[in-house]
């Protein structure tokens, strides 16, 4: 290999390890509608009982005596008797505004409690345990836009799409402007070697064009910061999807899931800053792979289930209610006398979404959710 080669490949992977993996959009993209769209997976599971309390329901402390007893701070209220978790100051702010709308007993239709099988199945949504694409990529493609996944790899969600690319802030020391100019240099005469310099350098800036305050690297705050960053100075990106990870509370739950809570608001609040007005135009769709189960355990916490709670954010939804249908928390009302029963499917909810927000008709949603409908009441 001779020594101007090897200095080509070598530049390339600091670029690689310093920018988002890029893809190039397919023909077929169009401008962007400016409605924005942004998919955000909570690993792990979360526990919707102690998140959004069902107060008015007596079996609640019956089924959670300690856990019930461990949230002392005053409690969030909302409708029907509801009422969120003391951590989620910003989010009731926005339930208050009338731009978050949480939704009870929900559930993907996955029938066991495995991790990774009830991920994929909420991220690939035909209701099969198939994942050769995901329903968010499904949409991308029948809406002809652009869309980026803050991941170090493209989460099964976004498979199957050309329109996808990938970014998240590096690990590593940031290559300096010296580095940059090397490699400008060395790629002279070769066009898709500066196309793609050009290309990660433009959208490591755009990543970074505002700060998230003092959030920590890594944080929820800093990514959807840079989500909202990314998806302002793209003509053509309508489109994200985030993750957290940590929402598995089989021991020490309050304390725990406190942290989660706290990590998410921020985040949530971090993102509509960001989006600034385009926030007006936004819907952040939120949900894990399935609930927990509705007694509490002996380690102070509760173990794989599966109704649970998903959230519909942003400045396009018709927030400050409360949907879905509440089963009860009696032993008879139980999911096999365990688990809060789900009534509402999941991908239900996002087809509507879907559906209202980027107007897909229902051929269109077919493509996007092969089982799913679309409910007639206005949510977005």
């Amino acid at each position: 290999m001779k020594r101007r080669d090897f200095f080509k490949v070598v530049g390339g992977s600091i670029l690689l390890m310093q920018s988002p993996k890029l893809v190039f959009a397919s023909p077929s993209v169009t401008s962007g509608s400016n409605k924005k769209f942004i998919w955000i997976i909570l690993r792990g599971a979360m526990d919707s009982l102690h998140t959004v309390i069902p107060e008015f329901d007596s079996d609640y402390s019956k089924l959670r005596p300690k856990l019930s007893k461990q949230i002392t701070e005053p409690t969030l209220k909302i409708d029907k008797g509801f009422a969120f978790n003391p951590a989620m100051q910003n989010m009731h702010k926005l339930y208050q505004q009338k731009e978050l709308l949480p939704i009870v007993a929900v559930g993907s239709g996955y029938q066991s409690r495995s991790h990774f099988d009830g991920q994929d199945f909420l991220e690939g949504g035909t209701g099969t345990q198939n994942i050769k694409s995901g329903w968010l990529a499904r949409a991308v493609n029948q809406k002809q836009v652009e869309a980026v996944a803050i991941d170090y790899a493209k989460p099964v969600s976004m498979r199957g799409s050309r329109n996808v690319t990938t970014w998240y802030p590096s690990k590593l020391k940031e290559a300096d402007d010296d580095v940059f100019a090397t490699l400008e240099k060395l790629y002279q005469g070769d066009e898709r070697l500066t196309a793609s310099l050009q290309g990660g350098l433009e959208l490591k800036a755009d990543a970074g064009g505002m700060k998230a305050g003092k959030a920590k690297k890594g944080s929820l705050s800093e990514l959807t910061t840079a989500c909202a960053n990314l998806l302002l100075k793209s003509k053509t990106m309508d489109c994200a999807m985030l993750e957290t990870v940590g929402w598995d509370t089989h021991n020490a739950q309050h304390s725990r899931l406190d942290r989660q809570l706290k990590e998410l608001d921020a985040g949530l609040l971090a993102l509509k800053q960001a989006m600034g007005k385009e926030w007006k135009k936004t819907v952040v769709a939120i949900a894990t792979e399935f609930g927990r189960t509705a007694r509490e355990n002996g380690t102070g916490g509760t173990d794989h289930g599966t109704g649970g709670v998903m959230f519909l954010a942003g400045g396009g939804v018709k927030g400050g209610q409360v949907l879905g249908q509440w089963p009860g928390l009696k032993p008879e009302q139980l999911f096999q006398n365990r688990d809060l029963m789900p009534t509402t499917n999941t991908f239900d909810w996002l087809a509507t979404a879907l559906s209202q927000h980027w107007s897909l008709n229902s051929e269109q949603i077919k493509h996007v959710f092969p089982t799913g409908k679309i409910y007639k009441d206005r949510i977005v």
